[in-house]
C-alpha cells in the first residue's frame, strides 16, 4: 500500500514540477514571496526553470519505473512449495 501511494507523489509531484514554472502564476508567486532581485532573477532563469522541469520528469520517470515493478511482481506466479507428499526436512 505505501508503494502504491508513492507512485501516486511521484506522478503529482512530477506533473506539478514538469508544468508549473512554465505558467505565468510562477512569476506572480516569485514577485510576491521573493524580495531580493537577485535571487529573483535566478529563480524566474529559464535554466532553472529548465533545471525544475527536468526534476519532475525525473520523479514521473521513477513513478512509471515502480508502477512497472508492481505490475510485472503481481503477474509473475507465486513460487512452488515443496511437495505435499515428501517427508518433512529433519525425518530420515
Amino acid at each position: 500500500m505505501i508503494r502504491l501511494f508513492f507512485i501516486l507523489y511521484c506522478f503529482e509531484a512530477g506533473l506539478l514540477l514538469l508544468f508549473a514554472p512554465w505558467y505565468p502564476e510562477w512569476d506572480r508567486l516569485i514577485f510576491q514571496l521573493v524580495p531580493f532581485a537577485a535571487l529573483r532573477n535566478a529563480l524566474l532563469h529559464p535554466a532553472l526553470r529548465g533545471a525544475v522541469t527536468g526534476f519532475g520528469f525525473v520523479h514521473l520517470l521513477w513513478g512509471l519505473h515502480d508502477l512497472i515493478a508492481v505490475i510485472a511482481r503481481r503477474a509473475q506466479p507465486p513460487p512452488p512449495g515443496p511437495p505435499s507428499d515428501a517427508p518433512p526436512a529433519g525425518d530420515q
